[in-house]
């Protein structure tokens, strides 16, 4: 590519790009070579933005170019994504910056016969009020997704949670008890102990973890010295906030992978499909069964995820998990408790996957984005006789 453009647009137009062959943007952005942290972080800024408001972004283009966005090359259409990002959402990006650099990208992928499409498009573009053509678009959710929460939420709330998912999350680190807050950061407590609003200054080497993914572990009524099984454990901060009672603790994944991400836990890790008969001579005392879901309740940081998922997927995925919850339950000691708990807002992956086997929770924990800070959460707490 030409060394004009720089290199956080470089790095956002190769992410998206890569998005758009299947990858996910937090791993592709973690994995990115050494940049100027001004330069990742804008970079960051224009992907996520640009996934976030995708559908919004996708109509300004059909509206100033008049013409429509399924017709353009995929390569045009990013560049053009981006430059109408800049130019409507970031104000500390000049917009002489944001349309030259859209251009030169455009050019620099071999497209130069579009650089005048896209100079005319681009300066046409302001930050004036428009009338959207829908709440699909002005939530820039897809049509199934939006009809499917107003069904179970109601069409406020689901609109809370749209909206909530268009906004940059905040970020949340794990203290633990015996860890002293360094200077240098600024933290504010939750109403989880141990979980805290990083208000400013950088993690460190403190784990950053959503509040509603710390919320779930003290589901669990942990103690010294009980069993623990973490049956989808990877990338390992339940167990690690497990760990912090003293439990006794075997972490387990399905993928080679993500199961290297749980050795320096320094505890019991098992390579395992968990939709099998679980290989453990014994019974365990505390199960957390986090399985794999859609991640509706994620879409703030995972926003690629929304214009993927299609309903079907939501139905693999709740034959999947009775399967997985049907296997911890073998597992469960007597007078155990086991958390069956999901990233998700679908009602099939959450209660519909209780109901299915019958069971009758002791408790239940619903985090909705919008109404309660961070991502979106299902837990179910189980207690065996």
């Amino acid at each position: 590519m030409s060394a004009t453009v720089s290199p956080a647009r470089l790095l956002a137009f190769d992410t998206l790009r890569k998005v758009g062959r299947g990858g996910y943007a937090s791993d592709l952005l973690a994995a990115a070579g050494p940049l100027d942290p001004r330069d990742a972080a804008l970079g960051s800024e224009i992907v996520l933005g640009v996934l976030r408001g995708q559908a919004q972004l996708d109509f300004l283009i059909q509206h100033y170019s008049g013409r429509a966005v399924a017709k353009l090359d995929f390569e045009v259409l990013l560049a053009l994504r981006m430059g109408v990002y800049q130019l409507r959402y970031l104000d500390r990006v000049p917009p002489h910056a944001a349309v030259g650099q859209s251009v030169e990208l455009v050019k620099s992928m071999g497209f130069r016969s579009a650089t005048g499409f896209a100079n005319a498009v681009l300066r046409k573009v302001g930050r004036e009020a428009v009338a959207w053509p829908d709440r699909a678009v002005e939530l820039s959710l897809p049509d199934w997704l939006l009809e499917r929460w107003d069904r179970e939420f109601g069409a406020a709330t689901a609109t809370l949670i749209a909206r909530a998912d268009l906004r940059p999350p905040e970020t949340y680190i794990r203290i633990p008890p015996n860890r002293e807050i360094p200077p240098g950061i600024t933290v504010e407590p939750t109403e989880i102990p141990g979980c805290y609003r990083l208000a400013a200054g950088e993690a460190g080497g403190f784990r950053i973890q959503d509040i509603g993914s710390q919320a779930v572990v003290p589901l669990l009524d942990l103690a010294p010295g009980l069993t623990f099984l973490d049956l989808c454990a990877a990338p390992g901060n339940k167990t690690a906030q497990a760990l912090e009672f003293g439990v006794r603790a075997v972490a387990c994944d399905f993928h080679a992978k993500r199961v290297e991400m749980l050795r320096p836990l320094g505890v019991r890790v098992v390579h395992l499909d968990g939709t099998r008969p679980l290989p453990f001579g014994r019974r365990f005392d505390r199960i957390l069964l986090d399985a794999p879901c859609s991640g509706t309740g994620t879409l703030a940081r995972n926003p690629e995820i929304k214009w993927r998922l299609q309903a079907a997927d939501i139905h693999e995925l709740h034959r999947r998990q009775v399967v997985l919850l049907r296997n911890a339950l073998d597992v469960l000691a007597p007078g155990g408790v086991l958390v069956y708990s999901t990233c998700s807002l679908e009602r099939e992956e959450n209660d519909g996957v209780i109901e299915t086997l019958g069971l009758s929770p002791r408790g239940i924990m619903r985090r909705i984005p919008g109404l309660q800070p961070g991502d979106g959460f299902f837990a179910a707490v189980i207690r065996s006789m």
